[in-house]
């Protein structure tokens, strides 16, 4: 049998866990309102930008046009409410997850032509698109 000051030192654990955890949270939430998400510095990009929004890249998840060893620079913007990332696997191309306001800069570059393929590994039956590189 159980002693009723086994069921009090049980409740008073449970609370204290409790408001543990509304601090925690409390503390983080207050965290985020005084210490906003930095506004991304894409604003004038010269190169190519790819948004990340409604799990498409630029609505339409456009083809990329490159030439052979011509680096192009990308930039790729989180414009979503959730995380996103950029893989071109055969290009070496992978900017990690980008959280919600996040960008990512890296460069096209290829010494062969071909068509590779760009997607996001969270979403890449709607996210997903070609880079296309082209012989001199």
């Amino acid at each position: 049998m159980v002693s009723s000051s086994s069921y009090i030192l049980l409740n008073n654990i449970i609370a204290i866990i409790a408001i543990s955890f509304i601090t925690v949270g409390t503390i983080w939430a207050i965290g985020n309102f005084m210490h906003p998400a930095k506004e991304s510095t894409t604003k004038h990009i010269k190169g190519i930008l790819l948004i990340a929004q409604d799990n498409l890249f630029n609505e339409t998840n456009p083809d990329i046009f490159a030439m052979v060893r011509v680096p192009e620079k990308l930039v790729v913007l989180n414009k979503d409410f959730v995380r996103h990332d950029l893989i071109v696997d055969k290009l070496n191309i992978n900017t990690a997850y980008l959280s919600p306001g996040q960008d990512f800069t890296t460069a096209i570059a290829s010494n062969i032509p071909g068509t590779f393929e760009y997607y996001c590994s969270l979403h890449p039956t709607t996210m997903h698109g070609k880079i296309i590189i082209k012989a001199v």
